[in-house]
Formats: structure tokens, sequence, C-alpha cells
């Protein structure tokens, strides 16, 4: 037990440096509420108006070289969840993306947005199944250690995520829900 102890502590010695956590935040999305109509779908029988929500980070850890976004609904009935949104290579220097950047060219230089699960790049908001209780939306920003991922503009989200988390180093989340 005294060796553990003395592992232990030798081991804390010179651990000094604190690592701030990211955080992630929203003027579109409040964790845990339902998501406006802003962002939701505009298609499969929804109404809404397909906006990108703003999303705004900090505390990303030291070596960042770049930062993606992925939005999923771990909800749908699919077996393996639905991908509403990726965007990678957004630079180091970056940590906000506006309300409505998807599809408007107001996506930092360098920005892909991927594939999602309905077959388009760009921003694909919520729209479960009538009848479903509300399913969860998380948008997650990464902080990654390469400047670029090696993937074009028609790489589904599957594969972004694959990569995308192959070099993470720290990663912020805000989770709401949708039903109709």
């Amino acid at each position: 037990m005294r060796f553990i102890t003395a592992l232990l502590a030798t081991s804390l010695i010179g651990a000094t440096t604190v690592h701030a956590e990211m955080k992630l935040t929203s003027t579109d999305l409040t964790v845990g509420k339902p998501m406006a109509n802003e962002q939701v779908f505009n298609s499969f029988g929804c109404s809404g108006k397909n906006i990108s929500p703003e999303l705004v980070w900090s505390g990303a850890p030291e070596g960042t070289k770049s930062f993606a976004i992925m939005a999923y609904d771990p909800d749908a009935p699919t077996g393996s969840g639905w991908w509403h949104w990726s965007v990678f290579n957004i630079p180091a220097n970056v940590s906000k993306i506006a309300t409505g950047a998807s599809g408007d060219k107001k996506l930092p230089g360098g920005a892909v947005e991927g594939h999602t699960d309905f077959g388009t790049s760009g921003y694909g908001g919520a729209c479960p199944p009538a009848g479903d209780a509300p399913h969860h939306y998380q948008f997650t920003v990464y902080a990654l250690s390469v400047e670029k991922l090696p993937l074009p503009e028609t790489a589904p989200a599957a594969m972004v995520g694959f990569y995308v988390r192959a070099n993470t180093l720290g990663k912020a989340s805000v989770e709401v829900t949708y039903g109709r």
C-alpha cells in the first residue's frame, strides 16, 4: 500500500499544468431544451427553416491545428443514428460559426461541409418521425491535431466522424431535443 501511495505522490509531483476544458455555447440552442423551428428541417414532413445554429467555443487544447463540427441524432430509428451536419478543416484561429453559416458561404475559409444522412452537404435540421418520443440532437465541436482532414466535400458524415475521432485532442457538446 505504501508503494502505491508513493507512486501516486511521485506521479503527481510536477503535474501542475491544468488544462481548461473546452466549452461550447449557442444563442440558438439551449442545453436540454427543444430546438427552435429555425433549426428544424424543411422536408420529409417537417416545415422548419433549416438554418444552421450559431456555435461558439473556447478552451481548445494546446496543439489544436483545426476544428470540426458534427451534429448527430442517436435516437433515429436506423440502427446507427442520423448525421445532420459535418464541417471540417475549420482553421485553428476560429472560435465561432454564425447562425445560418451553412450553405451561405459564411463558413471560415477552408472549411468543408461533408454530406449528411439526407444525402447532401450542408446543415440538415431535425426531423424525427411523427409520433416518436423527442429525439436528442448532439452538436459537438472537436479540436483536432491536424490542419486538414484528407477528405472530399462528398465524404459521408460517418467517414468524417472516423477521421475526426482519430485526430481529436478535445471536444465540447451541446445537446437539445426535438419531437413532433
